[in-house]
């Protein structure tokens, strides 16, 4: 096979999904209902809150799971499955249940941002392409929002395609960094599948082709007179750069009618270079010129450079946002919660001696608790389909600091969760790309508070539970450890 050979990417999956479901196959278990949670248990870069992103992409897989007769012959070949298993395969199509937050949702740690119910074959198969979504675009939004805060209204663009980790990573990180509020990508592949807006204006090899730099950006700008945005910094931005584009404004394009829209530095002092040729360009009368910058930036070169009064109207953003650098691993987990035994759902939990690894249990609700003036004021997880009333002071637990009585006053629940795929089939139309960024913006500037949003010492998000929620998981988590001593 080649990267251009139709790939079927049911068989994006770790082998132990195989292995594990033809032994429940031979177990007679496949039709067991089984319900995984998807949780994460720690913000990227230490920060306050993470943007849930990826489900569209999960519910096209699972929509359009199948094996081919390819695919199992590959199978038959490990020469460690049935016969019987194998022509199961064949017929294979996910028949499960997803619950998930909206696409866009702000989530913190520890908090089901998806609950997979379905057959036990169906639910462990979808495992590491589910995960391998939410951590990749989770991650990339999440950057992306942080480095959108710290340019204070400045566009931010996504530059980063050739640095990113494989192809794949580059459309859909584009796609992740456009839903954290990026103005756009240059990377084509990705305008084309999500409709994201693309630009992009030349490298310093177009301006080393030519004989000069003067006759490079004259080219240009005859080329692209409605969209000339010069790169300065190929020879000497102050001395050659910034004097040709000028040159190139006055005797190109305003005898055109046009105006030169905008340069790119690329290289050195971005802080010095900025406030030097922003007081070039307009003492040439051209005050409307835009000066974009780029070179490994994040949010944190981003913020001191405003800081220093760096003359910036726009950043393009590479590997520093399409590879999240500075957090390698968004940390999502997918971790059994409950198992159909005489038609209900019996909890499970996982017991660890890392207290952050104790999962939460049982098939559950989880709600966004908010205040009279609409902020969100903690999140809430409750035992699915137990009665709440918000009417009056209503009593919770913080499980990190359970003995203190703690009460909601004057509040309102909002269910984070609602149901996407029933039996393997969409049943809920999804918002598009424009709709789940303009999401994200509506929650971090009206309901989420700027303390969380700060990149040092974020105030932290409460999850909370309902007391009969809080009481279930003490009695499981002691009853395991009973049996398991």
């Amino acid at each position: 096979m080649t990267q251009f050979d139709k790939r079927n990417i049911t068989m994006m999956m770790d082998f132990y999904e195989m292995t594990m479901a033809n032994g429940y196959f031979q177990d007679h278990d496949k039709d067991v209902q089984v319900a995984f949670d998807v949780f994460y248990r720690a913000n990227p870069d230490k920060g306050g809150f993470a943007i849930f992103a990826g489900l569209e992409q999960v519910i096209e897989y699972v929509e359009n799971m199948e094996f081919s007769k390819e695919d199992v012959e590959y199978f038959r070949q490990q020469k460690m499955f049935s016969e019987e298993f194998l022509n199961y395969l064949e017929n294979f199509h996910f028949s499960g249940d997803i619950y998930a937050m909206p696409e866009g949702t702000i989530m913190y740690p520890n908090e089901p941002c998806i609950t997979v119910v379905a057959p036990l074959i169906d639910a462990q198969l979808v495992e590491t392409a589910i995960l391998a979504q939410v951590n990749h675009q989770s991650l990339i939004a999440t950057k992306a929002r942080r480095i959108v805060k710290a340019a204070q209204g400045r566009a931010v663009s996504d530059f980063g395609a050739r640095r990113a980790h494989n192809m794949d990573a580059a459309t859909y990180g584009a796609r992740a960094a456009y839903i954290g509020g990026v103005v756009g990508t240059a990377t084509v592949s990705a305008g084309q599948m999500f409709n994201i807006p693309i630009s992009g204006t030349m490298a310093h090899s177009w301006v080393m082709f030519y004989g000069d730099e003067f006759t490079a950006f004259k080219t240009y700008a005859e080329t692209y007179p409605d969209a000339t945005v010069l790169l300065v910094d190929t020879y000497d931005v102050i001395h050659s750069g910034i004097p040709n584009a000028i040159r190139v404004a006055h005797e190109i394009l305003e005898p055109m009618g046009k105006r030169l829209k905008g340069i790119r530095i690329d290289s050195g002092d971005l802080a010095y270079l900025s406030k030097k040729v922003r007081k070039m360009l307009d003492a040439a009368g051209l005050e409307d010129c835009m000066i974009v910058v780029s070179n490994s930036l994040d949010e944190f070169t981003v913020a001191s450079l405003l800081n220093q009064g760096a003359c910036i109207d726009s950043f393009g953003i590479g590997e520093r946002l399409i590879t999240a650098k500075s957090e390698p691993v968004f940390g999502a987990v997918y971790k059994l919660a409950a198992v159909g035994e005489n038609g209900e759902f019996a909890p499970r939990i996982k017991v660890s001696e890392n207290v952050e690894k104790i999962t939460n249990p049982g098939l559950k609700d989880l709600y966004r608790v908010y205040d009279a003036d609409g902020k969100a004021v903690a999140d809430m997880m409750a035992i699915c389909g137990e009665p709440i009333d918000m009417s009056e002071p209503f009593r919770y637990v913080d499980p990190q600091k359970p003995w203190k009585n703690r009460t909601f006053e004057n509040c309102t629940l909002k269910n984070l969760r609602k149901l996407y795929v029933r039996q393997g089939k969409r049943v809920e139309e999804l918002p598009n790309l424009d709709e789940i960024r303009d999401y994200v913006k509506a929650q971090l500037d009206g309901e989420i508070w700027e303390e969380e949003q700060r990149f040092e010492n974020p105030h932290r998000h409460y999850l909370d539970m309902t007391p009969d929620y809080y009481e279930l998981k003490m009695e499981l988590l002691s009853k395991t450890r009973e049996e398991h001593a």
